[in-house]
């Protein structure tokens, strides 16, 4: 069991707390602040427990200098102010003399905040190859070093593993308990029936997940793009659908593996052009024509995955099951977020990151499920069984 920030003194400590803050921001504005309120709860406990709260997040892809400006942190470091309504500091250095003089300034109870840890990648990709020196300089600024990110948990970066590796502890702030708590719990002792939903466009990208849950979970419904190279598999018509071409043979060889395990679409939305206001057809998953691209599950499909969803006492969903983007494509993926929400009092329900936690939040269900996962690749190596750096490297109990 991984020791956690409420196992440790924080008075007058200066507290090194890895957030993910990689928001998105579009014209100046964060769209989505999701991830720095999922953050609040271990800054605030630092703060209230007379920690001096030191946060640092990345923020974008930096190549160079020019990404500078649209990937700062200040814009960040701003809405947190706002959000847990106190001066934060911020210095819009990753190291040097300003930075170390305002962390020794600061009193039990400030927040700062540092700029994005990748601005360090631009000479030789120091935050993300895990430059010994950089680990030791930035483990050289605190006390206690509290991993929160796991949004980064995959990765063995200066900014986790490296600081951690140069400090004498290192605890989970309680999003990253949160997330060990949830899904490793329920892949290590799920309540049964357990059910995984996939989505989302490649199965390449999943492979290695598929293979975990299906020694895992007693069923897994497959809906998204990825559902049409199973249905090539199995020797259907997919029209203009997306298929992995390359990876037929391998989505063959997951069904023979998973002895009826894996469920697929029985009936599909297809369209004959890709377009938000196109005009849509259901189809029997055995009827698509030449001309048409699935674009969404059926309503026949809703119902039977639905029927599987009902009965389970464990959910685990990665992946929208349609293009609900569009909202004309978003009827499947809404209506299991509606079955998965109505579960939240007798089952676990969690969902993984990136698109399928979007539609969640954009539909007003994130109440109704146990626990949406702030990491997209994090999630889904956690999700293969993998051993992620960000989490290994904090302290046992």
């Amino acid at each position: 069991m991984k020791k956690t920030i409420s196992d440790i003194e924080l008075k007058n400590k200066k507290v090194l707390i890895r957030v993910d803050f990689n928001v998105p921001i579009q014209e100046g504005v964060i769209t989505d602040d999701n991830r720095i309120r999922e953050a609040l709860p271990t800054i605030e406990y630092v703060i209230k427990h007379g920690g001096k709260a030191i946060v640092f997040s990345h923020l974008g892809r930096i190549k160079d200098e020019s990404d500078k400006e649209s990937n700062s942190l200040l814009i960040v470091s701003k809405r947190l102010s706002e959000l847990i309504d106190k001066e934060v500091i911020f210095i819009p250095e990753t190291k040097g003399e300003a930075l170390e003089n305002a962390i020794n300034q600061l009193k039990p109870g400030d927040i700062l905040m540092f700029e994005n840890t990748r601005f360090e990648d631009i000479d030789g990709k120091k935050e993300s190859k895990n430059d010994p020196e950089l680990g030791q300089y930035w483990a050289s600024l605190g006390d206690i070093f509290v991993n929160d990110a796991f949004g980064t948990a995959h990765r063995s970066h200066a900014s986790n593993v490296g600081i951690a590796s140069n400090i004498k502890t290192t605890v989970a702030g309680f999003l990253l308990e949160k997330e060990i708590k949830f899904i490793g719990e329920s892949l290590e002792n799920p309540q049964r029936p357990f059910v995984a939903i996939l989505g989302g466009a490649k199965i390449s990208d999943k492979i290695g997940v598929i293979e975990n849950l299906l020694k895992i979970a007693d069923h897994i419904l497959v809906g998204g793009a990825m559902g049409y190279t199973f249905m090539r598999a199995l020797g259907q018509e997919t029209g203009t659908s997306l298929v992995e071409e390359d990876k037929i043979e391998l989505a063959k060889y997951l069904l023979e593996k998973g002895n009826g395990k894996i469920i697929i679409s029985q009936d599909v939305i297809v369209t004959k052009t890709f377009d938000k206001d196109a005009e849509k057809f259901v189809r029997q998953y055995t009827e698509i024509q030449a001309d048409e691209m699935g674009m969404d599950i059926g309503p026949q499909t809703i119902k039977l995955f639905t029927s599987y969803v009902e009965k389970a006492r464990t959910v685990i969903w990665n992946g929208p099951l349609g293009v609900f983007e569009f909202p004309r494509f978003a009827e499947g993926t809404k209506q299991l977020a509606v079955a998965i929400g109505k579960l939240h009092d007798q089952a676990t329900t969690i969902v993984g990151g990136g698109d399928s936690a979007a539609a969640v939040i954009q539909y007003g269900l994130k109440d109704s499920f146990s626990h949406i996962s702030t990491g997209g690749g994090a999630s889904l190596e956690y999700l293969e069984g993998k051993v992620l750096p960000g989490i290994q490297c904090v302290d046992e109990k």
